[in-house]
């Protein structure tokens, strides 16, 4: 009675682990050693468009796609060798209609009871997966292709420019010194001004033009609180006149990745603006700190000036000549090269603010 109870669990189990074998999404099967179908189930049939008796009188090998055909061959000497339990592959196969399909391939070693080893490959299609990784990698170089035209664009439109807006100033100056008389015509005094204009613009669109993402290699290792006292120290006579207190909360052993000039210019920027946007309400008070997040680290700078309306500038904050305040000396390029400047470092920023209370950016660069 034992030995039924048991042949019928036994029996039990077999047909259980049949279903699951037949029914299961993914394609499983049994493949022999030297590569050859033993079992498979109607997924397989499903993936590949052939019948169970079309795919057990072929060779895998023949719908395999010719670059891909030695893909499993180091793995597969190490899992037959013990080394490992199991690997997975990607591999591209022919469908019976033709296609090229991509799988997605799971192979281990499994021992029936005569102790012969056989493989148990699972496959899952990621064909419409792969298309897309394609195409997005394709859009990608199509958008650095056009992104280095359009550098080299700007940095000949910028060229000529300069030379013109030079010329221009140097013909201004001459008739200036040639005929004195020019200073009192307005109408001179509007053309010089102008000249004047356009050379900042050139000096600003120079500026963008040489903006791009910097190679890791090139990056070195800056300490951050030493840059935040150097900016602090430079701006120090601008910070006494405006009575503003700057406290240099950064931990002194941090460091990010980062190209001297550019942390130069963050950290002076976001600085000089949190004193130029003071509060007439109370003296300004701007304070540095830090943060790790894995292999990330935050730098924020938080101050109590007039603040800004997140709800109504937020998304044109970092926009080139975009400024918020009544301010003369604002001309809308410090945040916008700033950000750019950030971003080309592999970093970004993010920010908080609330009218008359304040601001609050959070700088993120990559972890020394």
């Amino acid at each position: 009675m034992k030995v039924s109870n048991h042949l019928q669990d036994s029996s039990n189990a077999h047909d259980v682990l049949e279903r699951i074998f037949n029914n299961t999404y993914n394609g499983i099967a049994i493949v022999s050693l030297d590569g050859n179908w033993l079992k498979v189930n109607e997924s397989i049939c499903d993936i590949f468009g052939y019948t169970r008796w079309e795919l057990f009188n072929m060779d895998i090998s023949n719908i395999v796609y010719a670059q891909d055909l030695g893909v499993h061959e180091h793995k597969y000497e190490k899992l037959i060798n013990g080394k490992i339990d199991k690997y997975r592959v990607k591999q591209r196969y022919f469908h019976k209609d033709g296609s090229i399909i991509w799988l997605l391939i799971y192979v281990s070693l499994v021992y029936f009871k005569e102790g012969r080893a056989h493989m148990i490959w699972q496959f899952t299609d990621i064909t419409k997966r792969q298309k897309n990784q394609d195409k997005l990698k394709l859009m990608l170089s199509v958008a650095e292709e056009q992104n280095d035209r359009l550098r080299s664009f700007a940095n000949i439109v910028t060229h000529n420019l300069r030379s013109h807006s030079g010329n221009l100033s140097v013909l201004t100056d001459f008739l200036e010194e040639d005929f004195s008389v020019l200073n009192q015509n307005e109408n001179f005094q509007l053309l010089k001004q102008a000249v004047e204009n356009l050379q900042e613009t050139v000096a600003h669109l120079t500026q963008v033009a040489k903006i791009k993402e910097i190679d890791a290699s090139k990056m070195q290792v800056l300490n951050l609180y030493d840059y935040a006292e150097k900016a602090t120290y430079n701006i120090i006579a601008l910070a006494q006149n405006a009575e503003a207190i700057i406290y240099n909360e950064i931990d002194e052993d941090v460091c990010v990745k980062g190209i001297p000039a550019y942390l130069d210019s963050i950290i002076l920027n976001f600085l000089t603006n949190a004193i130029k946007y003071k509060s007439e309400k109370r003296h300004p008070i701007i304070e540095l700190s830090s943060r790790i997040e894995a292999d990330v680290v935050v730098l924020v700078i938080k101050d109590n000036g007039l603040g800004i309306d997140l709800n109504k500038f937020g998304d044109r904050l970092f926009e080139m000549y975009k400024t918020f305040h009544n301010n003369e000396d604002a001309i809308g390029i410090g945040l916008f090269l700033t950000k750019n400047h950030i971003e080309s470092l592999g970093g970004k920023v993010e920010v908080q603010s609330e009218v008359d209370v304040g601001t609050e950016f959070s700088i993120f660069f990559k972890k020394a």
